[in-house]
């Protein structure tokens, strides 16, 4: 790792706010929430207008490395400690479709019995980090975000047929250029065994004194090996839950928690979520490990109270963790209003556990 002068450090003024962000912002809302409304009617059941469909619910733990250098050692990364964990897997859109339909994926994990300063208005102690397929996220910022959302919601009512098109014919392109990138469109993404696939923050985050990115990495050496491998997702509209739940009954898996130090912000933006960090300025280094012992990833009481109680979202943050740039703040002020409506259609009281012992098993 190079000396620390060469990481850049947060500062305050480290972001840079359009004018008009708030209209894009605005826009997004009112997108999803006109998503959320049309599918609630299909479904008779208010589902996320993101990451809808889950294939893997699991308990563990954190275990965050000592011996880390100092600019690793920030936030909750700041001391060596062992935190309970749960994670949430899903598939990205906000409908509940057959996993043929290839789209990207995210893997939420909420950390209990986080201290520290939190951000305005969670008072829990829980640290969520929101990861998703793919170094990068499709759109640069909100307004960019905002047009994509535009032609996501005039798509909701289309078909499944159609949307396995685009998402097939998606997929071949970006296998013809090498590899499906977070940072070219939410469909096309190949069908990886969820535990064998990587999770990125895509966006940045603050990282105590500095700024960074955040993975999520397979190390089970079953899992790595499967990384090559693709699920045969024709002949089963669930192989994504059927594969979680199937690998989890006899084993365990687990995941390096990586962080990407920012270098400069010319190569490394913080305002152009859709740019790839060059691995080669910054390699991510590994902090902490994600164990997840075996278990049932998908029992009725803990999809019930995972899927429709819990919510996951970037608000849910320590202040040295506070996430940065456009579309991260498009997501600090969607994901509570996509919440409120879920919850209040469904009749249902988010409520934040205070450990695992308040997620059924």
């Amino acid at each position: 790792m190079p000396d620390q002068p060469h990481y850049l450090r947060y500062s305050d003024d480290i972001e840079q706010v359009p004018a008009d962000e708030a209209e894009s912002i605005a826009s997004i809302i009112g997108s999803m929430t006109h998503e959320s409304e049309m599918t609630a009617a299909r479904y008779h059941h208010a589902v996320r207008a993101s990451h809808a469909k889950s294939h893997g619910l699991m308990k563990g733990e954190l275990r965050v490395f000592d011996g880390l250098p100092e600019p690793l050692r920030q936030g909750l990364f700041a001391h060596p400690a062992t935190y309970a964990v749960a994670v949430r897997m899903a598939v990205g859109p906000g409908e509940l479709l057959s996993d043929a339909v290839s789209t990207h994926r995210g893997m939420a994990i909420k950390v209990f019995g986080v201290e520290g300063e939190k951000m305005p208005g969670h008072q829990a102690g829980t640290q969520d980090f929101v990861l998703a397929t793919g170094p990068a996220f499709p759109q640069a910022d909100a307004a960019a975000f905002a047009k994509a959302m535009k032609k996501i919601e005039a798509n909701v009512e289309k078909s499944e047929g159609f949307k396995q098109a685009v998402s097939t014919v998606a997929r071949v392109t970006n296998a013809a250029i090498g590899g499906a990138s977070g940072s070219l469109d939410f469909f096309g993404h190949p069908p990886i065994p969820p535990l064998a696939d990587t999770y990125y923050s895509q966006a940045a985050l603050r990282y105590g004194a500095y700024v960074a990115k955040i993975a999520a990495v397979p190390v089970t050496p079953a899992l790595v090996a499967e990384a090559g491998t693709r699920l045969d997702v024709g002949s089963d509209r669930d192989a994504f839950r059927r594969s979680v739940v199937d690998y989890l009954k006899a084993s365990g898996a687990e995941f390096e928690i990586r962080v990407q130090l920012a270098t400069d912000l010319d190569e490394m933006p913080v305002e152009d979520a859709s740019k790839v960090w060059p691995e080669s300025r910054s390699p991510y280094v590994a902090v902490a490990r994600i164990v997840l012992p075996p278990q049932d990833a998908y029992g009725t009481a803990r999809q019930r109270y995972m899927d429709d109680v819990m919510a996951f979202s970037p608000t849910h943050s320590l202040a040295a963790h506070r996430p940065l740039g456009s579309l991260m703040r498009a997501r600090l002020a969607t994901y509570p209003a996509l919440s409120a409506f879920r919850h209040g259609r469904n009749g249902e009281t988010e409520r934040e556990p205070g450990g695992l012992q308040d997620i059924p098993d």
